[in-house]
């Protein structure tokens, strides 16, 4: 074990910058190696947001509790969920504290909320990374993350790419306590602003979608083309469930799998529409590389010892001060691009995704699906 997730940010999931809007090789996105940094027994708690996106508890919770125990062999895990409730986080913060915590790994259900697991923890002299979610307002250690802003340019580079001379955009954003969200936001607006000022584009509908839930946003979705008298061109979707909830939508009215339709976190769901024709694309985040980050950084910080060499490589700031912090860089996944990507890379199989009318799909029966 003596290649680390160091090796992995130099020399492989950092190296997605350089893909294209349609290319990407797999051989940039490979599983990250577990390192052994220390045989103390150390205490770290690992705290998840909510359960509408499945990454959670079938990506993120199994990767950290095998990096973190890989990289500290004797370290005693707490990791739990806190099911959407910031109250509920909270409380779990202070009872992994009360139970020894060294160090809190939080994805916080709303990223103001989260200040207030940052200064308990202050105050018992514990400290934070602020995982996947960005904490705000407070003084949170380390920030563990993708490059959020990056993420919105690609949904809508896409966007941009695929969508008839003064078409009209719907956007169905992520929740808005989610800091995420209004960086998801941001970014396709840095691409899409400008078409939308110049009129090449036009904004139709925008709303935030609370709890990225899908039924909100299909409920959005069809008040949107309603509105609109379902005069859409394209719809830009902030993940697969809210572009799940889109999708239904434009099927009531027949225009799924006519209008493009973005995504991002690479879910199963999301991929086989993606292979259906309903969906044109997500934006793959390599979850299992972020949370090894994070279980190595935790075990370090457990340890007094310093960030590994290499780990950080950059700073993001919460409002109130700049936050060390590891970013990782997402990648476009397409029809055309999905056994280079996700399957090649371990992160689904085909018999996966390959389910329903997908697996009637030419992709689907050239892989033996």
């Amino acid at each position: 074990m003596k290649i680390s997730f160091r090796t992995l940010i130099a020399g492989g999931a950092l190296a997605v910058a350089a893909f294209g809007i349609q290319a990407a090789h797999a051989d940039a996105i490979s599983k990250p190696t577990p390192v052994k940094i220390s045989s103390k027994k150390t205490t770290i708690a690992f705290l998840l947001p909510e359960n509408s996106s499945p990454r959670y508890e079938q990506v993120d919770r199994p990767w950290f509790i095998k990096m973190a125990k890989a990289a500290d062999p004797n370290a005693k895990l707490i990791v739990s969920n806190a099911n959407s409730s910031p109250d509920t986080q909270l409380n779990q913060a202070e009872s992994a504290i009360s139970n020894g915590a060294d160090v809190l790994v939080v994805d916080p259900v709303d990223g103001k909320a989260g200040a207030a697991i940052v200064n308990y923890a202050a105050r018992n002299h514990v400290k934070v990374i602020s995982y996947d979610r960005l904490i705000q307002d407070s003084k949170p250690d380390y920030y563990v993350s993708f490059d959020n802003v990056k993420v919105g340019e690609l949904q809508g580079k896409y966007i941009a790419a695929h969508t008839k001379a003064g078409g009209q955009v719907m956007m169905i954003n992520g929740a808005p306590t989610d800091p995420n969200a209004f960086d998801f936001r941001k970014g396709a607006m840095n691409v899409l602003g400008p078409l939308f000022k110049s009129g090449k584009l036009h904004l139709a509908y925008s709303v935030m979608t609370p709890d990225w839930s899908p039924q909100n946003a299909f409920e959005e979705s069809q008040q949107a083309l309603t509105r609109l008298h379902n005069k859409v061109n394209a719809v830009l979707a902030a993940n697969d469930g809210t572009g799940s909830g889109a999708i239904r939508a434009l099927q009531a009215v027949g225009l799924a799998g006519k209008v493009p339709v973005t995504g991002q976190d690479a879910t199963n769901g999301g991929l086989t529409f993606i292979l259906e024709g309903l969906q044109s694309m997500t934006v793959f985040k390599y979850v299992p590389a972020e949370a090894a980050a994070a279980a190595e950084l935790a075990v370090a910080v457990a340890t007094d010892s310093k960030p590994p060499a290499g780990l950080l490589n950059g700073k993001t700031n919460n409002k109130m001060i700049d936050v060390p912090s590891v970013l990782l860089t997402p990648v476009v996944v397409t029809k055309a691009n999905v056994a280079d990507t996700v399957i090649k890379s371990g992160y689904t199989t085909w018999k996966a995704i390959c389910v329903g009318p997908a697996a009637d799909g030419k992709i689907c029966k050239a892989n033996g699906q």
